[in-house]
């Protein structure tokens, strides 16, 4: 069991040391277009599946909440928080439509998609990104592996170079924890 957990931890510390400049510019990237989504009035709404959508409700809940410090609080939404919307929308029109539907009814054009996919390949987060390009609205994906097919779809894509989902999904983490750190 120590010699599992050891082995991801030093997984987990290679891929940060290994690719720490991505991860930083990543998250100025991130920052900025979040900045400038609110200079705007804009909304950041936030979507994933399984982990990334524990992370999606995290990050938003920073931004709305606090971070470190006592600050107005930001506008952000979590397209994975509202059951009775999620399974109307999936009872009545199929699960890869339960981002899509949500962001369409409340997302306009100054706002800000991020999504998080450790395959890049999941049918609601394709959907999402393609409904953002409709509307005209900035999309970030956070992917991993290769990105799979949400890399050509967001305007905006960062792969984490791992096939390990954990991994991905820790730094996806790590990057939205230090886009927080950035509004305090």
């Amino acid at each position: 069991m120590k010699k599992k957990i050891n082995q991801h931890i030093i997984n987990h510390l290679n891929l940060l040391e290994k690719h720490k400049n991505l991860i930083l510019n990543v998250t100025l990237f991130i920052a900025k277009e979040i900045r400038k989504t609110y200079r705007r009035n804009g909304k950041v709404f936030l979507a994933g599946n399984g982990g990334s959508a524990a992370d999606c409700e995290h990050i938003a809940g920073e931004l709305v909440g606090r971070y470190k410090k006592n600050r107005k609080p930001l506008s952000a939404i979590s397209l994975t928080t509202d059951t009775s919307v999620i399974t109307c929308i999936a009872n009545d029109f199929g699960y890869d439509k339960i981002f899509e539907r949500q962001f369409e009814g409340n997302a306009n054009r100054n706002d800000l998609l991020i999504v998080m996919s450790t395959s890049g390949n999941s049918k609601n987060i394709i959907n999402v990104l393609k409904k953002a390009k409709q509307k005209k609205i900035m999309s970030i994906a956070m992917l991993g592996n290769k990105g799979g097919k949400c890399r050509k779809v967001a305007k905006h894509s960062f792969i984490v170079p791992s096939n390990n989902t954990a991994n991905i999904q820790e730094t996806h983490h790590l990057i939205g924890h230090l886009v927080c750190s950035v509004f305090g």
